[in-house]
């Protein structure tokens, strides 16, 4: 079974923000799959389901972005899930919007929500799908801008990120996560 979570903050204030990429991209996977994740437990929204023939659980933490490892724990816990089969999505302000970029393991590279998953795993080997947001503007706070919404030109390119995104998990799962980054890492590279 494979434990797929989309990081991002509850209640619907923090909708669609730049944070929420991870939630957009399990409400993308939820439809495709036809996977109701509205189940209240383990410190946040679950559904189980299959994508591509594997049993998977989609989870969208509600403890704030912060605390997201101690969902994922509970989950993984409960599930006997290892971490090489938890595949965490999440926003990244140094990619361009919509830029994909998948990895095997690494460190939280300043992401709260990505330090307490370590810490709460006890490891930095997991999957990962980090969704570009774009950079930070000069002078702008980090936190308002991470909690603040796309234009409607960056929404289009979200948009299509969370379906590409969507699929790249399906290829992790089917053909490996050395294949999904041959093809989704080297994507925006070509495309320029």
């Amino acid at each position: 079974m494979y434990l797929i979570a989309g990081l991002g903050n509850p209640t619907r204030e923090y909708d669609k923000t730049r944070h929420n990429a991870g939630f957009c991209v399990i409400d993308v996977l939820a439809d495709k799959y036809r996977i109701d994740v509205s189940e209240k437990k383990h410190k946040g929204l679950c559904g189980k389901g299959v994508i591509e023939g594997q049993k998977v659980i989609l989870v969208k933490p509600q403890t704030y972005m912060n605390l997201s490892g101690e969902c994922l724990r509970e989950v993984a816990d409960y599930y006997k899930i290892d971490p090489e089969d938890i595949i965490v999505i999440y926003d990244d302000i140094s990619l361009d919007p919509g830029q994909l970029r998948i990895r095997l393991k690494g460190s939280a590279g300043g992401h709260n929500g990505i330090k307490n998953i370590i810490a709460q795993l006890g490891t930095q080997e997991f999957p990962r799908v980090k969704v570009g947001v774009g950079a930070k503007p000069p002078r702008m706070d980090l936190a308002d801008y991470v909690l603040s919404r796309f234009s409607a030109e960056d929404q289009k390119i979200m948009d299509e990120a969370y379906r590409e995104a969507a699929d790249a998990v399906g290829v992790m799962m089917t053909d490996g996560a050395e294949r999904a980054m041959n093809h989704y890492n080297a994507k925006k590279k070509t495309e320029e």
